[in-house]
């Protein structure tokens, strides 16, 4: 076999191989589309389920009332207070679990720092 048909073979292959891992990029961010979907709709459905539990009568409302119910409700003093400290407490935990995190990534090994593996 002469070198250059060994080198085109080896292209084919590497054309082929590329293919292929192309392919499968596409199947698997389909899949994490899918899954975000899944999830997105469950939260959708799970927060609907708590609003027509904690709003009496909510399910006799049409979308219209529920929504200006809403507005009125989530724009008062109290709740834009609430929510913001609801905000400063998720960040602040956010916070701190990064810090876990960073101290955990402090104590890798030296090997592990390089390479990326665990020894």
């Amino acid at each position: 076999m002469l070198p250059s048909q060994k080198t085109a073979e080896q292209i084919a292959a590497t054309e082929k191989l590329i293919a292929e891992k192309e392919n499968l990029l596409k199947e698997l961010r389909q899949k994490l589309k899918e899954q975000e979907s899944k999830e997105r709709t469950h939260r959708e459905i799970e927060r609907g389920r708590l609003l027509e539990k904690m709003i009496d009568g909510a399910d006799a409302f049409t979308d219209e009332q529920l929504q200006a119910y809403l507005e009125k409700t989530i724009r008062s003093n109290y709740a834009v207070k609430a929510l913001a400290e609801l905000k400063e407490q998720i960040a602040a935990e956010v916070a701190a679990q990064q810090g876990e995190n960073g101290e955990a990534a402090g104590e890798k090994s030296e090997a592990e720092q390089t390479t990326g593996e665990t020894v």
